[in-house]
């Protein structure tokens, strides 16, 4: 609790002496609600020594051991708790200049505020998580994500959410982990380059305290089977847990959503293929959440919105029940 010397008075300044300040703290720790005191406005040395004395015969509050066990634990100006029992979590996509036209041509003009009730009409459709994504050839990436995360900082209505800073440019994650306020989610990492650079990226974002999506993909190639789906993911998650110590609630996979219909054989079985992925990661990787990008599921259908709804409906209401927490959407559009 760092609390201001008072309000301030008509002329700017501050009138609580350090014997008053200093007695309302001791009532806090006299009740066991705080386990760290300080000043903020107005406080002084003789503020902090006061307070200081005031608390030293109370013990600081403990905070509760296992309130957060088996939660991934997000925030923007509000918290947000994914756990078992939480609903099916929807991060909004349209902040992405790859797959909104509309967003896209406004960010790349300039446009930023117009760019921003964007991401507000995502918010009021529903999305409780935003991604934000700034790959583009003709772009700066790393100055647009830092002046777009900053501008969302002063939407209330928009920064309530916590964010996914989405990114193949880890710079660009990076300035946008710099920025975010609360806890984001990282989009992504993975192996393709090998474990030295998976786990220096990791680190980072575990230094950042942001929670990670990691992408079955590694130094071969992109997953599409379900065994190299699992294998790769379960190999992140022990690189991540046995050498980082990250905490596993923070880790998220994304095992890869891939077009179907696309007239190639093989590819008929990519949505079977990733849910049944999820499954066996959900059931062998303790605490982790499973995630994905909905729209690549029915890409081969583009131009037929009707098609394309019902195709995410079913494949959504199978995946949901082997384990998909949460998954990267249309808000607002999804039947």
């Amino acid at each position: 609790c760092y609390p201001n010397a008072g309000l301030p008075n008509a002329m700017g300044d501050y009138d609580e002496t350090p014997a008053l300040t200093a007695a309302h703290l001791k009532e806090f720790a006299q009740a066991g609600l705080v386990n760290i005191v300080g000043g903020c406005c107005g406080t002084t040395p003789a503020h902090i020594k006061a307070i200081a004395e005031a608390v030293k015969p109370h013990k600081p509050r403990v905070p509760p051991q296992h309130l957060a066990d088996d939660k991934c634990l997000l925030s923007g100006l509000e918290p947000m708790n994914i756990s078992p029992d939480s609903l099916f979590v929807n991060i909004g996509e349209r902040c992405n200049v790859a797959g909104s036209r509309r967003f896209s041509r406004l960010v790349t003009s300039g446009k930023y505020e117009e760019a921003l009730a964007v991401a507000k009409l995502q918010v009021e459709n529903g999305a409780q998580i935003l991604d934000i994504n700034m790959d583009e050839g003709m772009l700066d990436g790393v100055a647009a994500m830092t002046k777009f995360v900053n501008l969302i900082s002063s939407e209330p209505e928009v920064s309530k959410v916590p964010l996914c800073i989405d990114s193949s440019n880890f710079a660009v994650i990076e300035a946008g982990l710099k920025c975010t306020q609360g806890k984001c989610i990282v989009n992504s990492i993975s192996l393709k380059e090998g474990e030295e650079d998976f786990l220096r990226k990791a680190a980072v974002v575990q230094r950042y305290g942001a929670a990670v999506v990691v992408m079955a993909f590694d130094e071969v190639g992109q997953a599409t089977t379900i065994e190299n789906k699992v294998e790769i993911c379960t190999r992140s998650y022990r690189l991540l847990v046995d050498k980082l110590g990250f905490n596993p609630n923070d880790i998220t996979f994304d095992t890869n959503i891939l077009t179907i219909a696309t007239g190639i054989e093989e590819h008929n079985k990519y949505g079977i293929n990733f849910i049944e992925a999820v499954r066996q990661i959900k059931s062998t990787l303790p605490h982790c959440r499973c995630s994905g990008g909905l729209s690549n599921f029915s890409f081969s259908f583009r131009g037929m919105e009707a098609v394309r709804e019902a195709m995410h409906s079913v494949f959504l209401f199978h995946a949901i029940k082997a384990g998909l927490d949460m998954a990267i959407v249309n808000a607002g559009n999804l039947p």
